[in-house]
C-alpha cells in the first residue's frame, strides 16, 4: 500500500472532512530507510521531485567523526549502536539514525547526519 503524506479524511472528533482537493502525486511518500552496520557498503539512488536525487544509505561500518577537542575529522569504523532515542529496538538491531550514539575506534559519537537522506554518517565525538 502506498504511503500518502496528505491531510486525514477525518477530524480529530472522528467526523468526515469534506475533501476539497483528490490525492496528488507530490503528497506520495516512500518507506523510511534503515542503515543498518554491515561490512558491505551499499545505497541506493532515488530520484525525488524536481528531477533531484537522493542517495540513501543503507548498510555501511564507516563514519566521519569530529572531534571538538583536536578540529580533527577522521573516517573510523562504526563497531556497534549503543543508544538511539528514535526507537529503542533500532539498539538491538544496530540502526543509525539522527542523534543515535555509535561506538566507534575513537570512542563513543553521536551521529548528526540523515543517513537515509544523505548517504553517509557524519558524527560528533563525546567528551567523557
Amino acid at each position: 500500500m502506498a504511503i500518502w503524506q496528505g491531510t486525514s479524511k477525518r477530524k480529530s472528533t472522528g467526523a468526515k472532512l469534506r475533501l476539497v482537493t483528490k490525492k496528488h502525486k507530490r503528497e506520495m511518500g516512500r518507506p523510511a530507510v534503515e542503515t543498518h552496520i554491515s561490512a558491505v557498503i551499499k545505497r541506493k539512488i532515488v530520484r525525488c521531485r524536481g528531477a533531484n536525487l537522493k542517495v540513501k544509505l543503507e548498510k555501511t561500518n564507516y563514519a566521519n567523526v569530529f572531534d571538538q577537542v583536536n578540529k580533527v575529522c577522521k573516517k573510523v569504523l562504526v563497531t556497534k549502536v549503543i543508544d538511539n532515542k528514535a526507537n529503542k529496538h533500532y539498539i538491538r538491531r544496530n540502526v543509525i539514525t539522527k542523534g543515535a550514539i555509535i561506538e566507534t575506534e575513537m570512542g563513543k559519537a553521536k551521529v548528526t547526519s540523515r543517513p537515509g537522506q544523505d548517504g553517509v554518517v557524519n558524527a560528533v565525538l563525546l567528551s567523557e
